[in-house]
């Protein structure tokens, strides 16, 4: 196993982000669902340079874009948008692509379970394709019932999988399945050897060491299932705006230096977090190497 890092948490230069990683000895990257920003050769050089590997990329389904969705033209640019993302992985040299199916936030369905099971199948089916003839390997990441409502739990990502194709694969978050799951670790065994990535945040999702995880428990269950992946970063942490706040250097106000794109920093601050300091989102990046890369070796 290997310690990965979301990049979508802060919106800041990729070189930035790059140079932190390898600074508390993250191994590779799974980058930020935006074809559109990186430059591939850029990036890659970066890689090289510091020594990493991108180890995939996260879909991150915004407004306008649910393979669920009852408008047909929706869900045609929700399979390019996806379909990018696996092309962006396949130039960056990943192996993986994190596919959440529908609108992060959307818990109102648009149709009946059969309709919407339908369009996602089919879906997602395109998608797979693609990923095949790329050598990329998907995996479904059930969300939790307050950011979706259709894929939750690990049984329904792998209904997916039974009705998509054999190398589909699925991907389970800490935070997530701490809500949704009746037994975290037996949602693990379930899954498999169809697990693809896995997500580590706490149960308050703050990074690895603020919670209440048992982390070499946690490991040990991914040994047991034979999983030799990237524990992949995932904290959104949280803003205390009240008198009682632990950190007073946490919130951003100077934004010179940052690339803030405004649907993402919606989609930041929707996960209930916002913009955060250099300073301390430094700290949490290496409070969460400090905690895990011991267990990865």
């Amino acid at each position: 196993m290997h310690l990965s890092m979301h990049n979508w948490m802060r919106q800041e230069p990729i070189e930035t982000t790059i140079a932190r990683l390898a600074k508390y000895g993250y191994k590779s990257i799974e980058i930020s669902g935006e074809p559109e920003k990186y430059d591939a050769k850029h990036v890659r050089g970066l890689l090289d340079h510091y020594g990493l590997d991108c180890w995939g990329a996260v879909t991150l389904m915004v407004d306008k874009r649910n393979m669920q969705s009852a408008d047909e033209a929706m869900r045609a640019s929700s399979v390019q948008y996806v379909k990018d993302c696996i092309q962006m992985v396949s130039d960056l040299g990943g192996q993986i692509l994190t596919y959440v199916p529908g609108t992060v936030g959307k818990v109102v369905p648009d149709s009946t379970p059969e309709n919407e099971w339908q369009w996602l199948v089919e879906g997602t089916k395109e998608i797979y394709d693609f990923a095949e003839q790329k050598g990329i390997r998907v995996g479904v990441e059930p969300l939790n019932r307050f950011e979706s409502y259709l894929i939750t739990r690990a049984e329904q990502a792998l209904a997916l999988c039974d009705a998509v194709g054999p190398n589909l694969g699925v991907v389970l978050d800490a935070f997530h399945v701490n809500i949704e799951e009746s037994n975290i670790y037996d949602a693990f065994r379930l899954v498999g050897d169809k697990l693809v990535d896995v997500h580590v945040a706490e149960n308050n999702r703050m990074p690895a060491g603020h919670g209440d995880y048992d982390w070499n428990e946690f490991v040990g269950v991914l040994r047991e299932i034979g999983y030799d992946g990237a524990l992949t970063a995932e904290f959104v942490a949280p803003v205390d705006r009240t008198p009682a706040n632990k950190y007073p250097n946490a919130l951003e106000t100077n934004f010179d230096n940052l690339e803030i794109d405004e649907e993402q920093l919606k989609f930041i601050i929707d996960h209930g977090s916002s913009i955060l300091t250099e300073e301390y989102y430094d700290w949490l990046v290496k409070e969460n190497s400090d905690t895990l890369l011991p267990l990865t070796k």
